[in-house]
C-alpha cells in the first residue's frame, strides 16, 4: 500500500502575486507540469462529510487514484496506480479498481457504487525545492474559473509553518483563507 502524510500550507494568490513569485524565486530553472485532477463524490457528499476527497490525477501519461483523509499531522493520502483503461472505467462509472484505495473507502463505510464522476480541474504546476521545503505555484482552471495558488510542503509542521509565513511576509502577500482544490472545484460546479 502506498501511503504518505502530507503536511502542506496553501494560500490563494491574485494574478500579480503569482507572477511576482514566478520571477522572484528561481522558478525559471524548473519545467512546468500539466496535471488533471478528476474528482469523485457521492450524491449526498459522503466523502466531504468525513473530511475526505477522492481523485484520479493524470500526469505525464500516468494515472493515480488518491484518497485523502484527515490525519492529526496533515492529510493521509492513499495511492493506487491505474492504467489508462482503469481510469476510463472510473470516469464512465464502470467497474472500479484500485485495491488500496477501495479498501480504505470500505473501511470508511463508503459504497463505491455510489461514487459519481464530478469533473476535472486542470493545473499547470511549477515546483521548487527551497530551504527544506517544496514551494509550488499552481495555475488552475475549472468550470470557466481560473485561480492561482501557492502551496508549501514540508516534512515537519514547524518547519513548513515558519517557511510559509516567511515567504508570505518577504513577498508582501496577505495570508488568505484557502479551501483545497476539490472544495473550490465543487463550489463553482454548475
Amino acid at each position: 500500500m502506498s501511503q504518505e502524510i502530507e503536511i502542506e500550507f496553501k494560500n490563494l494568490l491574485v494574478k500579480e502575486e503569482y507572477e511576482r513569485l514566478l520571477t522572484a524565486l528561481p522558478f525559471e530553472q524548473v519545467e512546468q507540469v500539466r496535471q488533471v485532477n478528476h474528482y469523485f463524490e457521492t450524491a449526498d457528499f459522503q466523502l466531504k462529510k468525513r473530511g475526505a476527497a477522492l481523485r484520479i490525477r493524470e500526469k505525464n501519461g500516468s494515472y493515480t487514484l488518491t484518497l485523502k483523509e484527515p490525519h492529526p499531522d496533515g492529510l493521509l493520502e492513499t495511492h493506487s496506480p491505474l492504467t489508462n483503461e482503469d481510469a476510463e472505467k472510473w470516469m464512465t462509472g464502470l467497474e472500479q479498481v484500485g485495491n488500496d484505495v477501495l479498501a480504505r473507502l470500505h473501511s470508511m463505510d463508503i459504497d463505491v457504487k455510489e461514487l459519481n464522476y464530478a469533473g476535472a480541474l486542470t493545473t499547470v504546476r511549477k515546483e521548487l525545492e527551497l530551504d527544506e521545503v517544496l514551494v509550488v505555484l499552481d495555475y488552475s482552471t475549472y468550470h470557466g474559473t481560473e485561480d492561482f495558488e501557492l502551496e508549501l510542503e514540508a516534512s515537519e509542521r514547524s518547519v513548513g509553518e515558519k517557511a510559509f509565513h516567511k515567504l508570505l511576509t518577504e513577498h508582501e502577500i496577505p495570508e488568505r483563507e484557502t479551501p483545497n482544490k476539490i472544495q473550490r472545484f465543487f463550489s463553482k460546479k454548475p
